[in-house]
């Protein structure tokens, strides 16, 4: 009897939707199969490298070993992180260009992929003004969606830390930026812990807690909401500085991602860790995602 009970317990923790980011150096496939032996049930991952413009072109041998893999290992919930050089809020026409051109090329490869999200940091100012950068945005988008028609990924936009010129940092430049796209169906947001908390929204109580997903909640809306980075911070509450940590290790401490595993709202939203990765010899990754199972309450 009680061994039907433990197994019974250990099927519930794993069937929320948990995971964390994994590396694509062994092939893009692989990476599911790396995430399905640490029991995760969602990923997240770069399909080219994040830090080049140089983009990379699919073979159909890479496509079909992903299917394969999606299939063996029963993860459909995939997002894919855009590189950190896109910028769609630069006033430089031919870095704009660039950043829209990647974008555009994500969303593509994302979608030949099945990989239903594309996560992407909003841009910055670069001194211009929130209210230009944040119009800047919403016109690239709207430019890439309409040369992208038949694309079914969905694109969020990531909350930010607010470190330099960055927009994201509040939830009203994301509301803003949502309210200027045409095509409502194709947008939506990315929470990340870690950013929220360096930029000043507290989440270390139950009561603060509250007060900040009910301030998202009024201000871009929880069914906007399709995907939620776990991180801990390294920085103190409104540092402005995004610098991720373990779980339970940093300024926000564990008490917060209780209050996240457990919040009904969040069932079967994607949560995934982008914690610290030391060296291949210590995973890390197994510890985290071990404490956010312990921490799910039945």
């Amino acid at each position: 009897m009680h061994q039907k009970n433990t197994e019974k317990v250990k099927i519930i923790k794993n069937s929320c939707l948990l995971g964390a980011h994994f590396s694509i150096a062994k092939g893009l496939h692989n990476a599911l199969y790396d995430a399905k032996a640490l029991n995760c049930t969602t990923l997240q991952i770069f399909t080219k490298s994040a830090s080049t413009w140089k983009e990379r072109i699919l073979t159909e041998a890479e496509i079909d070993l992903f299917l394969e893999a999606k299939t063996k290992t029963g993860i459909t919930s995939i997002a894919s992180h855009s590189s950190y050089l896109i910028n769609l809020a630069s006033y430089e026409n031919k870095k704009r260009h660039m950043s829209c051109s990647a974008l555009k090329q994500e969303l593509i490869r994302s979608s030949m992929l099945g990989i239903p999200f594309v996560v992407l940091h909003p841009g910055s100012h670069m001194g211009k003004g929130e209210k230009e950068g944040i119009n800047r945005i919403a016109e690239s988008i709207n430019k890439i969606f309409a040369e992208t028609p038949g694309i079914q990924t969905r694109l969020l936009l990531e909350t930010t830390a607010g470190q330099g010129s960055s927009i994201g940092h509040t939830f009203e430049h994301l509301a803003s930026i949502i309210d200027m796209i045409k095509k409502k169906d194709r947008i939506g947001v990315c929470l990340d812990t870690c950013h929220i908390f360096a930029a000043g929204y507290d989440i270390r109580t139950k009561i603060s807690y509250r007060k900040t997903i009910d301030a998202f909640d009024r201000i871009i809306g929880i069914n906007q909401l399709y995907l939620i980075h776990l991180n801990d911070s390294k920085k103190e509450l409104d540092s402005r500085v995004d610098r991720h940590e373990h779980i339970g290790q940093g300024f926000i401490g564990l008490k917060a991602f209780g209050y996240f595993m457990n919040d009904k709202r969040f069932k079967n939203i994607p949560k995934i860790i982008e914690t610290p990765k030391e060296n291949a010899a210590c995973d890390r990754d197994k510890t985290n995602l071990n404490k956010l199972r312990a921490m799910i309450a039945h």
